[in-house]
């Protein structure tokens, strides 16, 4: 993992940059460590010090970040490196961290004990999941979290509690794993009492999930021969800040009648699954000559569809297809 500082560093006296710590856990947040691998280097190599990052452009942090999903985690990013950077550098305690911009606890004890030594208890899912089996804790998730907390509290130790949290993450992402934990390779085997009682693929358990609603929606892609037209998504909200194509809505915006056009072809379907609810997007494709009243044309040369939300490049290439073959 690019963040990690490794042993023999850690035994030269290199400590783990905060700002390399902050930027990962931000993005490993509800994303894989292979999805976020090649995503961290590229921002580490064009940012690699939170004032870079506090002096970027919105546009080109909100681009570089497409596809790693959940966009307000880059709104927040921006707002606390500035902040940072305002105050003159990381908080060094868990309290302090907690006052930043969209650091949240998890993230706060994370930074305190990776960077600073801080004996705070780090939880994730993997280690609620590693309590949960431990200690045999049966109430389902998410109601067990305050005491899946204060178990993992009183086993944090005041001695390089950076690397036991980090290692007790690791144990529950490549070990105690959610279905088959491969218990005989456990160094806490000798003490799981969901182990002793034959339980552990059955933990955590989780309260039963409503189902996500399905919504239904329409997005058009207007070409015209400078570039796609485009609008510039609000701050706040679904995709905020984000590039897309002109809607009807069905994100809970205003949206709007489509730009005209009398010459609107079906392109396609496109389907995503967001935090809550899935999304069925009919796609409506046209070229035209002129701008019209929707959005704002963008030249093909002054974005990269890679700069998009998923979703939204999903859109596109259906449109762009449909048009080519039209």
């Amino acid at each position: 993992m690019p963040w990690r500082v490794g042993p023999a560093e850690r035994a030269a006296g290199v400590m783990p940059d905060p700002y390399r710590v902050w930027l990962s856990e931000v993005m490993l947040q509800q994303t894989t460590v292979a999805a976020v691998r090649d995503y961290f280097r590229r921002f580490t190599d064009r940012w690699p010090d939170v004032q870079a990052l506090a002096a970027a452009r919105d546009d080109d942090v909100m681009a570089e970040w497409a596809g790693l999903g959940y966009y307000a985690r880059a709104r927040n990013l921006l707002k606390c490196a500035r902040a940072v950077v305002a105050r003159g550098g990381f908080p060094g305690s868990r309290d302090g961290l907690l006052t930043l911009p969209g650091v949240g606890p998890y993230t706060a004890a994370a930074v305190a004990a990776i960077a600073f030594d801080e004996p705070a208890a780090v939880v994730d899912g993997n280690v609620e999941r590693v309590m949960a089996r431990l200690f045999l804790v049966e109430t389902p998730l998410p109601a067990a979290k305050p005491e899946l907390t204060r178990l993992a509290a009183g086993l944090t130790p005041q001695d390089r509690p950076g690397d036991y949290a980090q290692a007790v993450m690791d144990l529950g992402a490549t070990i105690c794993t959610p279905r088959s934990p491969a218990c005989a390779l456990c160094p806490w085997s000798h003490r799981c009492r969901a182990r002793m009682e034959g339980v552990q693929a059955g933990l955590p358990r989780k309260a039963a999930k409503t189902p996500k609603p399905t919504r239904q929606g329409t997005v058009w892609a207007l070409r015209l021969p400078v570039g796609w037209v485009l609008e510039r998504r609000p701050d706040r909200g679904l995709l905020g800040g984000m590039w897309g194509l002109p809607g009807d809505g069905w994100d809970g915006s205003p949206g709007g009648p489509p730009p005209a056009s009398t010459d609107w072809i079906e392109a396609g379907e496109v389907r995503h699954t967001f935090t809550h609810f899935h999304l069925h997007l009919r796609v409506l494709a046209a070229r035209a000559e002129v701008p019209l009243q929707r959005g704002a044309p963008v030249p093909a040369d002054g974005f990269r569809p890679s700069d998009l939300p998923t979703v939204m490049r999903k859109a596109l290439a259906l449109a762009d297809a449909a048009l080519t073959h039209a």
